[in-house]
């Protein structure tokens, strides 16, 4: 039995708590409200996130970072990528020791355009680093938590940290592969929320299964061509991480992400949307991170170009579609890797 803490208490955060307790774990999240790690703790259930689902007896609940990660050999932040920073530099006034981390959210900060296990790296003291592993793969928490099978990939550079998690997790129907490619890994799982945003505005548009194929099928290609450009493994973006997060997040009604391009594809502004959705919609900062990659290291994007006019320039969705069909004429293999 290890000591673990899960940093966020949304569905994900739960979803991956209630593994570890079915496992045998000593669990703890840590939710920032008092009244919702009260409810994990007594009730045995979060409502708000994961509304129906009972938690396993054995999983706690704590609002007090310090005694949520107290004697924590295992910390697992799963928080939105816009508060990585906060709750990292929070752990240096509270650990006493080195624990191995894992991060299972999915995004890349606009402007500094760092990846998550970099923003942790800056943050976190050396001191209290064992390693920093990513927890990535084709995922809905609402589905984890019917225990219905469920695939993903560890990732790290040290092969033994990865299999610290893996093992952690592993059960009858949570399956962990492990991956050495941490930054390919991390690409492919922030980039995907972009083209899950891009095929829930085609289905909004009432476009079709062709017009979604081609978003899948050319969404892919925009991912693995700026990871390939960044010095990730080109193999990763055919893998859990990649393809088969990239699957699940498009075809899912589970999916932030394809919900919010939903209703943007209805005609809802931007603003309406993230009102309704009530929780992060990732795609929508990395939209903006990306779009800075891309064009930091001249590598072509035009699904993610013509999603950030859409979300951030005003553009009508369906001319954002049109201008995208009117590109000139490219050979497909040639232009996988921006070579056309």
């Amino acid at each position: 039995m290890t000591k673990v803490t899960v940093l966020g208490a949304g569905s994900w955060g739960t979803a991956l708590a209630s593994v570890l307790a079915d496992n045998g774990h000593d669990c703890t999240i840590w939710a920032r409200r008092p009244e919702q790690a009260e409810e994990i703790m007594v009730r045995h259930t979060n409502e708000r996130y994961l509304p129906g689902a009972p938690l396993p007896e054995n999983l706690k609940g704590e609002s007090d970072l310090k005694r949520a990660t107290e004697g924590s050999a295992v910390i697992i932040v799963a928080v939105p990528t816009a508060g990585i920073r906060e709750i990292s530099r929070s752990l240096n006034g509270v650990l006493e020791g080195p624990v191995l981390f894992a991060h299972v959210s999915k995004g890349i900060e606009p402007d500094s355009l760092k990846r998550i296990s970099e923003m942790m790296e800056e943050e976190i003291d050396e001191q209290f680093r064992t390693g920093i592993v990513v927890l990535s793969g084709p995922s809905h928490a609402e589905e984890v938590i019917l225990r219905h099978p469920t695939t993903v990939t560890a990732a790290c550079s040290d092969p033994e940290l990865a299999a610290r998690i893996q093992d952690l997790f592993m059960n009858r129907v949570f399956r962990v592969y492990t991956n050495d490619d941490v930054l390919g890994v991390e690409i492919g799982g922030a980039l995907k929320n972009i083209i899950a945003l891009a095929a829930g505005v085609s289905d909004g548009l009432g476009y079709g299964d062709n017009a979604k194929a081609a978003l899948i099928t050319r969404g892919l290609a925009e991912i693995s061509r700026l990871g390939v450009a960044m010095g990730a493994n080109p193999m990763t973006f055919s893998g859990l991480s990649g393809l088969g997060d990239l699957i699940v997040t498009c075809t899912s009604v589970h999916s932030r992400n394809w919900r919010a391009g939903n209703m943007l594809g209805k005609g809802m502004s931007l603003d309406e949307v993230l009102g309704q959705m009530g929780m992060v919609v990732e795609g929508v900062r990395t939209t903006k991170a990306a779009k800075q990659l891309a064009e930091s290291r001249d590598v072509p994007m035009p699904i993610t170009q013509a999603l950030y006019s859409v979300l951030f320039e005003g553009e009508e969705p369906r001319r954002a579609v049109d201008s995208l069909m009117g590109r000139l004429k490219k050979h497909e293999i040639e232009d996988l890797f921006g070579m056309s």
